[in-house]
């Protein structure tokens, strides 16, 4: 019989669930929010830019406040914030004078909506930066509340319960939402972030960085007052200098930008190449979600049958084989089995590589290593998300909007099967098993 996790995770875990559960909301009611006040592909992709681009600019300092704080405080703190900023995001789409479409009248749009365009994009931005610090302080907790041998156990099973919330649960509640008010979706979302702080508030101990590691100069780093950018380097050379954990920060980066670049005008292409309803574009992404929770749950007789290298192959060819199938469909259903495949593998990739992470970064490093980490494999994706956009405009220039949509899927995965044949050499099993050899765990 498995050994429990502990109250700690139980509380971290729930704080979590509760959370994505809002963002699963939120999933769907922003990008239906955006589409009912624009048409245009650059200002709808421009909102997930928004979305995206604080792990651009703001994940680097993120990482030295993680490291100078206590991380559970930080946690409780951010989601507080995000509570207010999308609590009054809610009062400004109710206090709007234009009048909002239907949400499955959205064609009738005509021209934008500036005041509330620039509300959206304005929270957008600031719950992304709150959200940057935020997960990069829960990520660095999970090691001290579960022992690193069940860290795979501890790491799959919130991973999958993440998806059920964020991509099963939340987005059909969403779009019920969506059909009594554009607002009510924001205020759930609100909720759930203010209920989050209040959860990971219980969590009990003290969660600073912990003594051991070194700077850059041969001090240890704990305790000492540095300069940021000095603190900084420590991570940037520390993750630089590791022959495994930097290939696999810039293959996912790149893996991530080019998911961003069918991504960013998802909701248009469900609209008008799918044909989708605001429920059928709920369910849509829960294809994507039921392939993780499988996946998740999966990824331990996987990787043993198999061994972590190829799994992380097997995403990187699943990922690039769906996108581009996913351009040639006409049919929701099909786009649904699809992503069923590519987040199935996906799945493995989150479990395999942030256990990795946890187990081989110093604890004293943990947030400016992951944020630095984190910073390619999550600051592609507003570059993406741009790609996105421009790609549709492009295309359709020389030829009609429905290929213009269709073409930021084939992008993606022609850069995706790409990837699979340039990282396949960096990230094999032998490799990782020597790394956890050279960290001793």
């Amino acid at each position: 019989m498995a050994r429990s996790l502990g109250p700690g995770y139980r509380k971290l875990f729930t704080a979590h669930v509760v959370s994505n559960l809002g963002d699963g909301v939120g999933l769907v009611a922003y990008a239906w929010l955006a589409s009912a006040v624009t048409r245009n592909p650059l200002l709808v992709a421009l909102v997930l830019v928004a979305q995206r681009i604080p792990w651009l600019v703001f994940t680097l300092p993120a990482g030295v406040i993680t490291d100078r704080g206590d991380r559970r405080v930080l946690m409780v703190r951010m989601d507080a914030l995000r509570f207010v900023i999308a609590l009054g995001l809610g009062i400004g789409v109710l206090a709007s004078p234009g009048e909002l479409p239907a949400p499955d009248e959205l064609e009738a749009v005509v021209g934008t909506d500036v005041v509330l365009y620039t509300l959206i994009l304005v929270s957008t931005l600031l719950m992304g930066m709150a959200e940057v610090l935020r997960d990069n302080c829960a990520q660095t907790l999970m090691p001290s509340v579960v022992e690193p041998a069940q860290l795979e156990r501890a790491n799959a099973r919130l991973g999958s319960a993440e998806l059920v919330a964020n991509a099963l649960a939340g987005p059909p509640l969403g779009a019920l939402m969506l059909g009594l008010s554009f607002a009510l979706p924001v205020f759930f979302d609100a909720a759930s972030f203010g209920v989050s702080a209040l959860v990971a508030s219980l969590i009990p101990g003290v969660f600073r960085a912990g003594p051991g590691a070194q700077g850059s100069d041969g001090v240890e780093i704990a305790g000492r007052a540095t300069a940021w950018h000095v603190e900084l380097r420590d991570g940037v050379r520390w993750l630089w200098g590791h022959s495994l954990l930097r290939p696999m920060a810039i293959t996912l980066g790149l893996l991530n930008g080019s998911a961003m670049i069918g991504g960013a005008t998802l909701v248009l292409f469900s609209q008008e190449v799918l044909g989708t309803s605001s429920t059928e574009f709920a369910l849509l992404g829960m294809g994507g979600a039921l392939g993780g929770v499988v996946g998740g749950y999966a990824t331990p007789r996987i990787v043993a049958r198999v061994g972590p290298g190829a799994c992380l192959a097997l995403t990187l060819g699943a990922s690039g084989v769906a996108s581009v199938l996913t351009g040639f469909v006409s049919s929701w259903g099909l786009a649904f089995g699809f992503w069923f495949v590519e987040w199935f593998f996906g799945a493995l990739w989150n479990t395999i590589t942030v256990s990795l992470r946890q187990r081989l970064i110093p604890d004293a490093l943990l947030g400016r290593v992951n944020s630095v980490y984190r910073f390619f494999a999550w600051g592609m994706m507003p570059i993406g998300a741009a790609v996105g956009g421009l790609v549709v405009l492009v295309v359709t220039r020389v030829g009609d909007r429905e290929t213009g949509l269709r073409a930021t899927w084939w992008v993606a995965g022609g850069i995706q099967l790409v990837l699979l044949v340039l990282a396949s050499r960096s990230l094999t099993t032998a490799k990782i098993h020597s790394a956890e050899a050279a960290a001793n765990v």
